[in-house]
């Protein structure tokens, strides 16, 4: 078992394969953290250095001793109001108007396995190897209680965090932050990478040094959002892809969310994680509690790479349903790009026709199919079939196309309305707003109210008798919106604070209720593109479109942002048309392959309007994504190049995790005159292994191709990429 308690010196013990995690029950019962890093035998309680600082506040218990001070403290799960004064884990209104929470431990269990969390998603159990702590802290005051639950799963290097209140007094409680986790650093040298964006720019990588004060990623979207992204990286200033020191830390949670690292005026680092504290105020009567979502963490001393490949295994193995792992998502083709909502279905069928002998594997309807869709402003609410459009309806539309050999998949926005409906006409106080206050709109429509069971009956009734006679494979669930006027018609005053978090749980609740009616349907998350990337979605929905960016250039950087946290066959990454109708660039259909075979593979656009050049090259395209997607897409990535710094050039590849397999993906950004050879250094390989590389016809060990390197072609065009593939070879 990872975790151990040593009750002479009541220190906690979490050990990974590599990594340790200490803390301890230090005087008068505060919670005190002692260490997180490289894995060490030794008990790390010889670390803290008790000493007067100043006029630093002391407990009442400690009298006249100076040297205990809370502000100082290196606490596991700080409270607010009682002399701690940097970023709090947890704050509340008690009920007589007191803002403090002093937190103080009773008692502890350990066990083996994995907790649960009940109406959120959280890391799966899946084949054991977990285990868990769970500790009590009480408020002798107030009575409250707070339970920290920490599980370690010691194959992948990851400790994962979460919180549980409960109200075991006698008065009611408003919580106003409950963080999943707190982790305590000894130093202020370090750098911190966060993923910041917008629509269409998702998840750039931004580093910097951490500060004195407080540096905070947070989303009050009602969704994690494009603009940050649920996650952080804390590295040492030395860290880079190969060596150094590197913590990070991803919530499994959609909605509202809040990072910040803060530095003291004694040069300790602190970073707290969970929903954000902005848009929280959850009343707690008693006897009621309060689950936080769960935070995963994970820690490298080699460096970036480690960090992102422990990632991308716990979220391969333990996040997505199981049984998609290791199932790559069919080839597919979605109408969007080609057609937008002006459609009928004849010419749905003609594109799937042509998309079959091309090899494609799966149509996708995209959205207009549905009620009063005749554009963007009208529909949304009303999940019926518009027969106009679709004669046969999604049962005789899917059949059609399984009769192709092809299967079938529809875009859904559930969460969404337009007045223009039946449902809004008929439920007008069934969407998120301000009686009496004009309602904020965003792309034409309103957020539905979430909050409430009706709703969510309402929204899964609709789908379910649309899909129970069709033949679905596969649904791509949109959401397009941001969240304004926070208020539930349903919920009185003092519980409007509860709005955001209550409806991401009704989310799950209707993801869960719909998979659970249709297991076979593979969900893709989607949110305005990449507005909604998180492990909370992937709970649900093994893959996530990337962005709305899908020009093979753009996604250079929007996937490489990606890759830190999340794993190359989580990200929808598609072939579109050209000029591209985010950008209007146009590079060469193989250019746009070779970032697509990096996550779900597909196409966005309309073969029958394609060269038979194009052709030709679609046929190869997705011969080889069939051969090899298993390697570029589920493969252990490496990012070679950082796009942010290097201009030249762009480079990455998986490898296979037997190392028997690689695909190397380089594209060349500028050309030049009379340039020099680029000899790329690859990565991941077998030392002693002789690797063919089909495309070049050499053989080279993987100890050349790492240390001497792979001359790059020089290649008489912009922003043109080449695709290599290296295949152990049987001595």
């Amino acid at each position: 078992m990872g975790i151990q308690y040593l009750p002479e010196k009541k220190v906690f013990l979490l050990h990974t394969k590599n990594t340790s995690y200490q803390f301890r029950a230090a005087e008068f019962g505060f919670l005190e953290h002692l260490y997180y890093g490289r894995r060490i035998q030794d008990c790390a309680d010889y670390l803290p250095v008790r000493l007067r600082h100043g006029y630093e506040a002391n407990p009442y218990e400690a009298e006249k001793d100076r040297t205990i001070s809370l502000d100082v403290l290196e606490q596991e799960y700080p409270g607010f109001g009682v002399s701690d004064f940097k970023t709090p884990a947890v704050a509340v209104k008690n009920g007589d108007g007191s803002d403090c929470i002093d937190l103080r431990y009773v008692s502890h269990k350990i066990y083996e396995g994995k907790y649960t969390i009940t109406d959120m998603p959280s890391l799966r159990e899946n084949e054991g190897g977990w285990s868990t702590l769970e500790v009590l802290l009480r408020d002798f005051s107030s009575r409250i209680e707070v339970t920290l639950v920490y599980g370690v799963m010691e194959e992948y290097d990851i400790i994962t965090r979460c919180a549980r209140l409960c109200n075991t007094g006698e008065q009611e409680v408003f919580v106003h932050r409950a963080h999943s986790a707190c982790v305590a650093f000894p130093t202020d040298k370090m750098d911190m990478i966060s993923f910041y964006g917008s629509w269409g720019h998702e998840r750039n990588m931004e580093r910097m040094p951490v500060r004195h004060g407080k540096y905070t990623v947070d989303s009050t979207r009602g969704i994690s959002s494009h603009y940050y992204n649920p996650s952080a990286v804390l590295c040492s200033h030395d860290a880079t892809e190969h060596s150094g020191e590197c913590y990070g830390i991803a919530l499994v949670y959609s909605g509202n969310f809040a990072i910040t690292a803060e530095v003291n005026d004694f040069k300790q680092t602190r970073i707290v994680a969970g929903i954000n504290p902005d848009t929280l105020c959850w009343k707690l009567n008693p006897g009621e509690s309060f689950q936080t979502p769960e935070a995963v963490m994970t820690y490298s001393s080699r460096g970036l790479t480690a960090l992102s490949h422990n990632f991308h295994r716990i979220i391969k193995y333990h996040l997505i349903p199981k049984q998609f792992i290791n199932r790559r998502c069919p080839v597919l083709i979605n109408n969007w790009e080609a057609t937008m909502i002006d459609f009928n279905e004849e010419q749905l069928i003609a594109i799937a026709e042509k998309a079959k002998a091309l090899g494609v594997e799966m149509f996708v309807m995209d959205d207009g199919w549905f009620g009063r869709r005749t554009d963007e402003y009208r529909g949304l609410g009303d999940w019926q079939c518009n027969l106009m459009k679709i004669p046969s309806g999604i049962a005789g539309l899917s059949k059609r196309t399984h009769k192709l050999g092809m299967k079938f998949g529809i875009w859904i926005e559930p969460e969404m309305v337009n007045e223009d409906s039946r449902l809004y006409e008929e439920h007008p106080d069934w969407c998120i707003c301000i009686p009496g206050r004009k309602p904020t709109r965003q792309r034409y429509q309103l957020v539905l109210d979430f909050t409430r069971d009706e709703v969510i009956d309402e929204i899964f009734n609709q789908l379910y008798a649309e899909f129970k006679d069709a033949e679905i494979d596969y649904v791509k669930w949109d959401m397009n919106r941001s969240m304004t006027e926070r208020f539930s018609q349903q919920l009185p005053a003092e519980r409007q604070g509860e709005v955001c978090h209550r409806y991401v749980l009704g989310v799950y609740k209707l993801m869960q209720r719909l998979t659970d009616a249709f297991p076979q349907i593979r969900l893709e998350g989607c949110c305005g593109g990449g507005g909604r990337f998180d492990m909370g979605m992937l709970y649900y929905a093994p893959q996530i479109w990337c962005s709305d960016d899908t020009d093979a250039i753009e996604r250079i950087h929007i996937q490489y942002g990606t890759s830190f946290i999340y794993p190359p066959f989580t990200m929808g990454s598609h072939v579109s048309e050209c000029p591209n109708q985010q950008t209007g660039r146009t590079v060469s259909i193989d250019t746009r392959a070779a970032l697509a075979y990096f996550g779900t593979f597909g196409y966005e656009l309309d073969p029958n309007e394609l060269t038979d050049e194009e052709q030709e090259a679609v046929r190869k395209q997705i011969a080889y994504y069939c051969r090899h997607g298993m390697v570029s897409a589920f493969g252990d990535f490496y990012r070679l190049t950082n796009p942010e710094e290097e201009k030249e050039y762009a480079a990455f590849m998986s490898v296979a995790e037997d190392q028997k397999e690689a695909v190397l993906s380089y594209i060349q950004l500028v050309s030049g005159a009379n340039k020099g050879i680029i000899y790329l250094k690859l990565e991941g390989l077998l030392d002693e292994a002789m690797y063919e590389i089909q495309e070049l016809g050499i053989t080279c060990s993987g100890a050349a191709l790492m240390y001497a390197g792979l001359p790059m072609p020089v290649i008489k065009a912009d922003n043109e990429a080449r695709i290599y593939t290296l295949c152990a070879v049987q001595e």
